[in-house]
């Protein structure tokens, strides 16, 4: 618990609001409303004692643009209790098509307060840590205390903030997850604070330049890119923090997300983390996934990665 007095839902850098919807909601529906009824058909899949686990465990998930928000409401429906959430952005028109919370009476609205709302509209007994900023090296620390699962939902193209939380969560024994949409696919990777970390396994480091990083990151995410003869690279943007992106493929994010937390957090089933790679794309109904025993610097991989920059150095992909 954080020792400041929350602000609802503070502005400032490491201010954040923990919010339990029960008490807000008219008489009526505290009555109607049950945990165990409204999850009950998790049953079968998830066992009455796993769900109670379940509802005790704490998830954080910095970022609540394309897939975040759809992170947040996919675990909060499988009956996860408690979050933490961040972001500092509001939502705009660019954001409609793939985005959960983006409509027109949210326009211009922050991110994680309308995020935060739409959880509690599903369970109005969730406590929400909720930070309407994002996080950096003033912050991370107390943005993982008390964490059972990080899942990634930065932007893309934010390396520094995706690297300090993978980082900090390996050092405090946290399972992380990260999970995008790639053209009509998504494709994941899950880290064991035990296993190959996030810097060793896409190669990264902090003397890189904007192009390494992003290449890396791509190619690393997706080794197989089964999105490659669909996509248009033309339209990577680095600038302005934009590519091609849809609604289908963040779903697609979602839907793995949800599986792999069930099996981190009840400690269930068979995780392959890192240096397991994964992608599927439903619009070639392609299922690729292997293991890259050195990661990024594998000749293969590094062969690709100078092919992939060369190509982005040629469509004005520009060099920080």
């Amino acid at each position: 618990m954080l020792s400041e007095p929350p602000q609802l839902f503070g502005g400032n850098i490491g201010e954040s609001t923990i919010v339990s919807g029960r008490s807000s909601q008219p008489t009526e529906t505290r009555d109607a409303w049950n945990y165990e009824e409204a999850f009950s058909r998790n049953l079968g899949l998830i066992a009455p004692d796993e769900q109670s686990q379940l509802r005790h465990c704490r998830v954080a998930i910095p970022g609540m643009g394309g897939v975040g928000g759809l992170h947040l409401m996919t675990l909060a429906r499988m009956g996860i209790g408690k979050f933490r959430i961040a972001d500092a952005d509001t939502f705009g028109v660019g954001n409609f098509n793939r985005q959960f919370g983006a409509t027109v009476n949210t326009l211009n609205e922050p991110k994680a307060k309308t995020l935060a709302q739409s959880a509690l509209s599903v369970n109005p007994e969730l406590e929400i840590d909720s930070w309407t900023d994002f996080v950096d090296p003033s912050n991370v620390d107390r943005f993982l205390d008390g964490v059972d699962l990080l899942v990634d939902a930065v932007d893309f193209f934010a390396f520094d903030a995706r690297r300090l939380l993978f980082r900090e969560a390996r050092r405090r024994g946290i399972w992380a997850v990260t999970a995008g949409p790639i053209g009509f696919s998504t494709a994941w990777i899950s880290f064991d604070p035990n296993g190959m970390s996030f810097d060793e396994y896409f190669d990264l480091s902090d003397d890189m330049d904007a192009l390494d990083r992003f290449v890396a990151f791509a190619l690393g995410l997706a080794p197989k890119a089964t999105h490659v003869p669909y996509f248009d690279f033309s339209y990577v943007d680095r600038e302005t923090a934009r590519g091609p992106s849809v609604a289908a493929a963040c779903r697609l994010a979602a839907g793995v997300v949800g599986a792999e937390a069930v099996k981190i957090l009840l400690g269930r089933g068979t995780m392959k983390p890192a240096p397991h790679f994964h992608q599927f794309d439903a619009y070639r109904y392609l299922l690729k996934h292997g293991k890259l025993r050195k990661g990024n610097r594998s000749i293969t991989q590094r062969f690709k990665r100078r092919i992939m920059r060369r190509k982005m150095i040629d469509l004005g992909f520009k060099i920080d």
